[in-house]
């Protein structure tokens, strides 16, 4: 049997995490537990008692950090958005044009088979917050903005695609957004159909390749 002091000088010799260490954190355990209760129960059955119990603290976390599950999934809308990005920045790297845009296409399957409870509960709350005026809604929009805009610099700063093309570059971004969410759509409803589900990442890549001919 471990003695009390014994206990005492282990803890004592544990590194003491700093104020700013423990929030990041507990945000981070907050996080986890928001996407694993939204998996299971939904969006509505997700309350901020159970989001600070699952996290492993105490019942009132949550809403002494963020007051309310508006913010709350803000936040998680807004980190899961962060680890999206840093997974494209990896697949497309300094890429413009059609290869920006095919590794992109290629990293959302891959997105949708490696983290499957990242993506549904991104698009779940994407989804639901349609009908709300919102910070969540707000920024859902800046969101799908910035997507659209990412997608028109690629086409814009390739050097390669011609000037006909560019000057249609809204219209392929838009093309390009709209059905990403349409795939991620049949994805949610057809989680089982993952083959499906990769032949329309497919079919995407194939109508980019046909809107962005680099010889036109």
């Amino acid at each position: 049997m471990v003695s009390s002091n014994t206990k005492k000088a282990i803890n004592q010799d544990k590194p003491q995490l700093t104020q700013a260490e423990r929030t990041e954190l507990s945000d981070q355990r907050m996080f986890d537990a928001t996407v694993r209760l939204i998996v299971e129960r939904g969006t509505q059955n997700t309350r901020l008692t159970d989001v600070g119990i699952e996290a492993g603290y105490s019942r009132g976390l949550a809403s002494q950090r963020f007051g309310n599950k508006d913010k709350l999934f803000d936040f998680v809308v807004l980190k899961l958005g962060d680890i999206w990005l840093q997974k494209l920045k990896q697949s497309i790297g300094h890429n413009t044009g059609l290869a920006a845009i095919e590794g992109a296409v290629e990293r959302h399957y891959q997105f949708c088979t490696e983290a499957p409870d990242y993506v549904f509960t991104f698009y779940t709350l994407w989804f639901e917050s349609l009908h709300m005026d919102s910070q969540l809604s707000e920024t859902i929009r800046k969101i799908h903005q910035r997507r659209f805009q990412d997608v028109m610099n690629w086409i814009l700063n390739d050097p390669h695609i011609s000037d006909s093309v560019k000057r249609e570059a809204d219209y392929i971004a838009g093309q390009f957004s709209s059905a990403v969410i349409g795939i991620v759509y049949y994805w949610l409803l057809n989680p089982q159909k993952l083959d499906e589900t990769k032949r329309l990442h497919s079919g995407l890549a194939k109508t980019m390749r046909r809107l962005i001919d680099v010889n036109s």
